[in-house]
């Protein structure tokens, strides 16, 4: 921080000694110690109660992300696509059954070709010989 040498340092001792006099040197040089430890403690305490701020404001940050983490809910959507899925089934299910009758005027091919169609006939016909007529 303060870039003194021991040229400097030697400068000052010089002076202190022939200003303030050999008798109240030790005195000066105490009560210096003890301004300049009064000074470093208040720099840490500054620096300590600083510290503890950013920390605070670390672990708030930090309770905060842990927090919206937490709402985060993954199976959500997959839960709402099955209630949707769910929802049309059951709509497909209790759809009343269609009349055939009613399909074939309506043009539905499929169902119409079903209700013209002939019913098979619930006896197989015997073989027929030749020279026999048909019954």
């Amino acid at each position: 921080m303060f870039d003194i040498g021991w040229s400097e340092l030697l400068v000052i001792a010089v002076v202190a000694i022939v200003v303030i006099g050999p008798k109240d040197l030790p005195r000066v040089l105490r009560s210096v110690g003890r301004w300049t430890g009064q000074a470093k403690r208040m720099a840490r305490d500054f620096q300590n109660q600083f510290n503890e701020a950013l920390r605070e404001a670390e672990l708030d940050s930090v309770k905060k992300d842990i927090e919206d983490l937490g709402k985060i809910d993954p199976l959500g959507e997959v839960r709402t696509e099955m209630a949707k899925t769910n929802a049309e089934i059951m709509t497909e299910l209790n759809k009343p059954a269609a009349d055939p009758a009613a399909a074939a005027v309506s043009g539905t091919p499929a169902v119409a070709s079903l209700a013209a169609a002939p019913a098979p006939d619930p006896q197989p016909a015997a073989p027929a010989v030749a020279g026999e007529a048909k019954p």
